[in-house]
């Protein structure tokens, strides 16, 4: 499956940045599209449209944590591991584009908690159906490179 086309869809289709990237995944974390969407919710608009980091990294992280995160407190062998695989993450979305926080991807730095009307002059001025779909194919060929 074409992660990376699929975020971007759910993103069209309603679901904010961090829940397209989430929810597109499903299908490799085992998660509901329910369960991804409730977990990723918060994490849209640069967390809470604080505008902070990108919705799509965060996503793409959330996926990232789902499968190869740790559980053990105190095990910083694995701890040193993942966090090295966000900051490979982070470095490919920020090669891609630049920067990985919201605030500049969309020049938009209003953190209004209000939700913008998702109409279709705010997708044809919002970049982030592009943004999701970095981040699918991103993590995409992570799962490639780093079968569990």
């Amino acid at each position: 499956m074409d992660h990376g086309l699929k975020a971007a869809e759910l993103f069209l289709s309603g679901y904010n940045c961090a829940q397209a990237v989430a929810v597109a995944f499903t299908d490799v974390t085992g998660l509901t599209e329910q369960q991804a969407a409730k977990m990723a919710s918060a994490f849209g608009g640069g967390m809470g449209r604080m505008r902070e980091v990108c919705g799509a990294v965060s996503g793409m992280l959330f996926v990232l944590s789902s499968l190869y995160g740790y559980d053990t407190p105190g095990d910083d062998e694995s701890k040193k591991v993942l966090y090295g695989q966000v900051q490979e993450l982070a470095a490919a979305f920020r090669e891609a584009n630049g920067t990985i926080i919201c605030r500049e991807l969309l020049d938009h730095p209003s953190t209004d908690p209000n939700p913008s009307p998702r109409t279709a002059e705010f997708y044809a001025v919002r970049p982030c159906a592009r943004f999701v779909l970095t981040a699918g194919e991103l993590m995409d060929r992570f799962l490639e490179e780093h079968p569990r």
